[in-house]
């Protein structure tokens, strides 16, 4: 990494860059009052995402499916682990309804993963797009959707809907995968990108969290892999440890890294990079369609 880069070798208080400001403006009031009156779920209040007041002011907004228990344990992620609750058939109207309410205009939609279902969640995936859709014609849609242990036919059900936009995270680098993402593999989230393109997904996108001990050769080789499978857009962000059960941030990565992987990303040809300190995987969604 850049020597600039801050490395602790304990616990240490997040750098100025991070700092979060408090959402605020009349479109975010309106949006969390709606939020709280009908008890609806979105990932950006559930995971205080640090960009939340700004996409929802630009009509934005994230929304998990298929429970809030994973059947996978990464070391990264903050979703609870464990035997998930049997599957709620009403859920794709449920999220359709709180995306009609909330009058969202570009919706991402994701799910915790569920290796214990015979389709792995897929059908109920391709049942939220559908109502989605009728429910809301206007509104535009990303999904940031598992690898389906790469079985071609539960991907082919997210090909199916058309999604305007389908994002899978690669989260690291090769080397790191088995201890981040313990049960996925590198080489396969790469296959899952490469299918979505090769059957006619026009936009792709993945992302990936750095101060994790990556190498900056390791985050360029990445986004060298990415591009090879013709990915679209990528994101960039900073790891932040969500407990002390999780791996610890191993470096505060400075905005100029930050902007050179952006420099670097868009000189290999990606359409959209989003490289920062903030950045998460639905950030400026909205921009990603053009």
């Amino acid at each position: 990494m850049s020597t600039e880069t801050v490395t602790p070798t304990r616990p240490a208080p997040k750098p100025k860059w991070l700092r979060v400001k408090l959402p605020t403006g009349k479109k975010y009031t309106e949006l969390r009052g709606l939020v709280d009156k009908y008890d609806l779920h979105t990932i950006c209040t559930s995971g205080s995402c640090p960009n939340m007041g700004e996409c929802w002011t630009e009509g934005t907004a994230t929304f998990m499916i298929l429970g809030n228990v994973c059947t996978r344990s990464c070391g990264f992620c903050g979703v609870k682990t464990g035997r998930p609750e049997t599957i709620d058939w009403d859920e794709p109207e449920k999220v359709a309804r709180s995306i009609k309410l909330m009058e969202i205009k570009h919706a991402v939609v994701t799910s915790v993963d569920r290796d214990d279902l015979k389709d792995m969640g897929s059908i109920i995936w391709a049942e939220t797009v559908k109502a989605i859709r009728r429910m809301n014609p206007e509104t535009t849609l990303e999904t940031l959707i598992p690898d389906f242990q790469g079985i071609s036919r539960h991907i082919d059900r997210i090909i199916e809907v058309a999604p305007e936009v389908v994002s899978h995270n690669m989260e690291t680098v090769k080397r790191l995968t088995r201890e981040v993402r313990i049960q996925a593999k590198y080489e396969r989230s790469l296959e899952v990108l490469r299918y979505l393109k090769d059957e006619g997904i026009k936009r792709t996108k993945s992302g990936i969290m750095l101060g994790l001990g990556e190498q900056e050769d390791e985050v360029i080789q990445t986004l060298e892999d990415l591009r090879n499978v013709n990915l679209d857009i990528v994101t960039i962000g900073q790891y932040l440890q969500p407990s002390k059960k999780h791996l610890p941030v191993k470096e505060f990565i400075t905005p100029e890294q930050f902007k050179k992987y952006e420099t670097i990303g868009l000189e290999m040809g990606f359409r959209h990079v989003e490289s920062g300190a903030l950045v998460r995987s639905s950030y400026k969604a909205q921009k990603h369609l053009t």
